[in-house]
């Protein structure tokens, strides 16, 4: 045996009668194990690979219904999610749409390599950002006008925002409980917005179904200096040593939970960010962009939804099994794979949702491509959700500063609607949740496509087209070339299991 019990590297000589000396090496001391396999399969540092994120196979870009308000058949073999909301510290913590961004280093003990990584990567999205020359949507115009006429203050201050502030959803008054060590009558603070001078009302609380205040603050100042900043107006914000965003991470941290320190980086941000607003910086940059991060127009969308939706979600759970009169979301994520990375949509095309529900969809067309954007439905309780996200909607994009399409939302049977028709005549992209339509208004469809233009995109959850159909009498199959597509788990309300879906084009 070697010495440290370990095995000689040299075999024994046979028995002879002289002697014989072996020298035995003294082996070399083990590396340190300084990397680590990531599930890529790469090597990368052992610093490094916390932050090695394996990519979801249920992306959550929205909320969805709780589970058991869908009328949608669930998979024999599917697993039902469980939606409610993890409780920490009293909190529930919604995934947020940006949780697949850059995380800023929360724990003060990370090597400065780590954070400086960080930055480089933030960066390097930023000049893509802000620099493509090659946009896709050169025409998309992304600064709202009244970011654009901010000399003429009087006359923008009078169009005070109807809007829903945090603190409308979660407050003590709504039974909340401070955090960070927050006093009852320190809880209080205000967020300014890139595109108003008009800020945003919080109260720094914590309670189970609630907004997540302090992580909502600090992704909107993320945003802010990932998307409307270039490198150098973003530094005050980024700086590795004391920038606004470190000092947020610092404070909220459960190892220090400092209000002060919180509220007086808020504070620090609110001025540099109405100066920066003022002098018209905001402006010139956001006239350099003509595209938005889909996890940008997710996290807009979700803070528009958890104001509005999440507070009467119960009134969507009233459905008539078996007939029309059924509900489901689309994730965010799912729409901007269709729209823009399938299809391809433009700020000059137009979109129109048949059974809207309560508008998601064709407001994000409208943000995320700038496009004229349609929808219709028929259920009373998901048209009256549909109005109050269209106003904050409205309120919303002002605030980010942000110019979206023209969006109209209209309440009855699309099947009957003289504007959906006209609508449809000049549309680019249609969407249909028929998921759980009857045949009998699947063939009213059809019918209804006959007037679409040619080249003209429909999305399906179903195949407008008969199974059986070679039948050259069937109007399905006489006026749509169909292909068929799966989607990836989580892309849908209704379960977390994949499943298919078709895009038709108009022959």
């Amino acid at each position: 045996m070697g010495i440290f019990n370990q095995k000689s590297k040299f075999k024994a000589a046979p028995p002879t009668i002289r002697k014989e000396e072996v020298v035995i090496e003294r082996p070399k001391p083990k590396p340190r194990p300084v990397v680590v396999s990531s599930a890529s399969g790469l090597q990368v540092p052992m610093t490094a690979a916390r932050k090695i994120k394996t990519p979801s196979a249920s992306p959550r870009a929205s909320p969805g219904l709780r589970q058991s308000a869908s009328p949608y058949p669930p998979s024999s073999d599917e697993k039902r999610p469980d939606l409610k909301r993890k409780i920490r510290n009293g909190a529930s913590h919604r995934p947020s749409p940006a949780s697949d961004r850059i995380e800023f280093d929360k724990d003060d003990s990370e090597s400065d390599d780590d954070w400086e990584d960080a930055l480089d990567a933030r960066k390097r999205r930023k000049r893509a950002l802000m620099m493509n020359t090659e946009a896709r949507d050169p025409d998309r115009k992304m600064p709202h006008p009244d970011l654009l006429g901010i000399a003429n203050e009087d006359k923008i201050r009078k169009k005070e925002m109807q809007l829903v502030h945090a603190v409308d959803v979660a407050s003590l008054k709504l039974k909340c409980s401070p955090t960070l060590n927050a006093p009852p009558e320190e809880v209080a603070l205000k967020l300014q917005y890139p595109g108003s001078k008009q800020r945003e009302r919080y109260e720094l609380v914590a309670g189970r179904e609630k907004i997540d205040v302090v992580k909502e603050i600090i992704t909107v100042v993320k945003y802010v200096a990932d998307v409307y900043l270039d490198d150098d107006e973003a530094k005050p914000l980024t700086n590795r040593e004391n920038g606004i965003i470190r000092r947020l991470e610092r404070a909220s941290s459960t190892a220090v939970w400092d209000y002060k320190a919180f509220k007086s980086a808020v504070s620090d941000f609110n001025d540099r960010l109405l100066m920066l607003y003022s002098d018209g910086t905001i402006a010139k940059n956001l006239k350099k962009t003509h595209d938005l991060p889909p996890d940008l127009v997710a996290f807009i969308l979700n803070q528009i939804y958890e104001r509005t939706v999440s507070q009467s979600v119960e009134l969507l759970r009233k459905y008539e099994n078996g007939t029309d009169f059924v509900y489901g979301e689309l994730k965010h994520v799912f729409i901007t794979d269709l729209l823009v990375r399938r299809l391809k949509m433009t700020s000059s095309q137009v979109f129109v949702d048949l059974g809207s529900g309560v508008g998601n969809v064709a407001l994000q067309a409208a943000l995320e491509i700038g496009c004229e954007s349609w929808g219709c439905e028929i259920m009373e309780n998901a048209c009256n959700l549909a109005v109050a996200q269209k106003k904050e909607f409205t309120s919303r994009c002002r605030l980010w500063g942000l110019a979206p399409g023209k969006v109209r939302l209209l309440r009855g049977d699309f099947t009957q609607d003289t504007q959906v028709h006209e609508a449809l005549k000049r549309a680019d992209v249609v969407l249909v949740n028929n998921q759980a339509f009857t045949s009998k208004l699947n063939d009213t469809l059809v019918t209804m496509f006959l007037d679409l233009k040619q080249g003209c995109k429909i999305i399906s959850l179903r195949n407008l087209v008969h199974d059986s159909g070679h039948n050259i009498n069937d109007v399905g199959t006489t006026i749509l070339d169909v292909e068929h597509h799966r989607y990836p788990e989580g892309y849908v309300s209704w379960t977390d299991s994949p499943g298919t879906f078709c895009i038709s084009t108009r022959k």
